[in-house]
């Protein structure tokens, strides 16, 4: 029976090891700010993070699409979002804290909507990381 008590708590802590990761911001780079401009190509409202997919022209004229990332539909709901806040085809203006590998995508900081409305994540902008205490 110890034997059985010991491995379940192992696989406990082993378990919330991997559910704590999962909040890192690690992989943003939160020292910058990107304010990119484009076009909704996608916006998920999924657990657990929302995802835009924004179509950001450069000079020539071509476009890359960014996936950023925010924050879970409850909270966002909290913020003033809704299911139907962005649509495709919407031309925003969306902050972000960029890829630290140079992938084209972020966390989300803020947006201005078509309207010219302003959703704002809450996230701190002063260039401190975010640390995620879970416990």
């Amino acid at each position: 029976m110890k034997k059985f008590i010991m491995s379940a708590m192992v696989g406990a802590l082993l378990a919330s090891g991997s559910a704590l990761a999962h909040h890192s911001f690690a992989m943003f780079d939160q020292t910058k700010i990107v304010t990119l401009k484009g076009t909704v190509v996608e916006f998920d409202w999924t657990n657990p993070h929302s995802w835009i997919q924004l179509a950001v022209p450069n000079a020539k004229g071509d476009s890359k699409t960014w996936k950023i990332e925010l924050n879970s539909p409850n909270v966002l709901t909290r913020q003033g979002w809704k299911r139907s806040t962005l649509h495709a085809g919407d031309k925003v203006s969306v902050d972000i804290n960029p890829l630290r590998d140079g992938s084209p995508g972020g966390l989300f900081l803020g947006v201005t909507l078509p309207d010219g409305k302003v959703i704002d994540s809450g996230l701190p902008r002063n260039g401190k990381p975010i640390v995620m205490m879970d416990q």
